[in-house]
């Protein structure tokens, strides 16, 4: 019987996709308010900040509030001009440098970012910053994480609502969003994206930062840095990413319509 419970919440969760990605219009199902999602974001990336001080008055750090500044005024440029500028309710960006030799950096529901200070070097300039953090900020744009949440509730969830789940058992939402989330003893070791959320963050990333004045042609030369700079072990930031050849050639087909979309947005 738990079989069967567990096989018609999938089902039902896969019947259950309304919503859709801006950029892309794929159809998703997200099955957690998005107050929800963002309140546990909120309270992890304070207990991360707490745990690792930001850096500040660098231009390293000057850069990286620069740039997501830009990328976040691309995004309400598109929303506003979509008429779906009610889908950027609740975000409260915030963009901040931590001194970390780690390559990465991440964006949590909400619009809350991190860039790490190793990842500084294999971006070089804006225009590379760019193409990380309009891929970071890409994922929470399209409720990557609320997504991810959801596939992974639905099957605890057995025959439950999944709303009762989220009233009544509030630890157990709160341990599954660590889960995705890796915020804590292991800060950014996330619950890897699927490559079909990488690609689609590769994407929207790419016309955010056409809408923000950058150069698109960087976005294939930075993954190539990236894929390169771990030697021979890729970067953790890489390990579920499509493969760098993939990568670039996507990249080289959407620039095109990025391009475009700058004139058309900005």
């Amino acid at each position: 019987m738990k079989q069967v419970s567990v096989i018609v919440a999938i089902v039902s969760f896969l019947l259950i996709s309304c919503a859709k990605v801006p950029f892309t219009g794929r159809k998703q199902a997200k099955l957690l308010p998005e107050s929800t999602m963002n309140s546990m974001s909120f309270t992890q990336y304070e207990e991360f900040l707490k745990e690792n001080p930001p850096v500040n008055n660098t231009n390293q750090a000057n850069m990286v509030k620069s740039v997501g500044r830009k990328i976040q005024q691309a995004a309400e440029k598109y929303y506003r001009a979509e008429g779906i500028s009610k889908k950027l309710e609740g975000f409260a960006w915030e963009f901040n440098l931590v001194d970390d030799p780690t390559v990465n950096a991440w964006c949590m529901p909400g619009g809350k970012v991190v860039v790490y200070s190793g990842i500084m070097p294999i971006a070089k300039d804006e225009n590379g910053l760019a193409v990380v953090m309009g891929h970071e900020i890409a994922h929470a744009l399209a409720h990557h994480g609320n997504e991810r949440m959801s596939q992974q509730l639905a099957v605890q969830a057995g025959g439950t609502a999944v709303d009762v789940m989220v009233r009544d058992k509030p630890e157990q939402t709160r341990s599954i969003f660590q889960q995705v989330y890796g915020v804590g003893a292991t800060v950014g070791a996330i619950l890897p994206f699927s490559r079909k959320h990488e690609s689609e963050a590769d994407e929207i990333g790419l016309y955010l930062m056409a809408i923000a004045g950058y150069d698109v042609n960087a976005a294939s030369p930075f993954w190539d840095r990236m894929a390169s700079g771990g030697g021979q072990t890729p970067p953790e930031f890489l390990s579920t990413h499509p493969s760098p050849s993939t990568r670039s050639e996507n990249l080289k087909k959407w620039a095109p319509k990025a391009i475009e979309m700058a004139k058309k947005y900005r």
